[in-house]
């Protein structure tokens, strides 16, 4: 098939942001996303609300593989939150599937470790046996490339709730006294037992369709990370809208609140 002129100037207006890129070696390690707009996009085109999440999980898919081959090393995605999961049963039954179907496959993919963040037992049982198989089924973390985390049955909030009380209840079962196990709740401690405990903290963080608001994403986590807003939904987003993001991360001072 015949190249248009417009693909062809878009992957030529790609290298050059890339090769832009190159030099400043500032990529981010850990980039997240908050991957909003499938039912708005949905909505726009005239197709139903099931079609934009397939459409969205499919962007997901190439994603990654973008990030695989910039060498971003670790990509969270904010796909399922506690809220979702109040939608009507039938698309939320949907959406399992679709989340489901995108994790396997994004989990045979040579070089990518699936990690899942959230609170599991929020799930519906179906989806989380497909979520910890697909878990499983990945790359291990010696040979992996890219660590993706799957944020799914998530909320920023209870997610350091949890934190606070698996730390306090790890200082009482070591039979420490209640005002030592009070002592014990850190900024390291709660670090520590957080879903994405042992990575490092968000570099970048981009949420597409718009809106700009966190939704209670990483919200520990980013306390220093950097963010970028893009207006297109996310089955619409393009590797340039990622290299614009890349780009622009690449130009800021970082000062972590100094």
């Amino acid at each position: 098939m015949p190249t248009s002129p417009r693909s062809w100037l878009y992957r030529l207006y790609n290298r050059r942001i890339a090769a832009g890129l190159e030099p400043s070696g500032r990529l981010p390690r850990h980039v997240g996303v908050i991957t909003d707009g499938n039912r708005r996009w949905a909505k726009e085109f005239g197709t139903t609300t099931e079609d934009g999440h397939r459409a969205g999980a499919k962007r997901i898919v190439e994603f990654i593989g973008w990030c695989d081959e910039l060498g971003i090393e670790v990509v969270t995605l904010y796909v399922l939150s506690k809220e979702n999961l109040q939608r009507a049963d039938d698309e939320v039954e949907a959406l399992g599937t679709i989340i489901a179907d995108m994790v396997d496959d994004i989990a045979q993919r040579d070089g990518i470790e699936v990690n899942l963040v959230g609170d599991l037992a929020l799930l519906p049982q179906p989806l989380r046996a497909r979520l910890e198989g697909a878990v499983e089924a990945s790359t291990d973390h010696a040979r992996a490339r890219v660590r993706v985390n799957i944020a799914a049955g998530y909320g920023g909030r209870q997610e350091i709730v949890t934190a606070v009380r698996e730390l306090l209840r790890e200082s009482l079962d070591e039979g420490r006294p209640l005002e030592d196990a009070i002592e014990s709740v850190t900024e390291d401690g709660i670090s520590e037992h957080l879903y994405t405990k042992g990575q490092p903290d968000p570099d970048l963080i981009i949420r597409s369709s718009g809106e700009q608001r966190l939704s209670g994403f990483l919200i520990w986590q980013s306390a220093y990370t950097e963010f970028y807003f893009c207006e297109a939904y996310w089955p619409a987003f393009r590797r340039t809208d990622f290299l614009r993001a890349l780009r622009s991360y690449a130009e800021r001072n970082r000062r972590y609140g100094k």
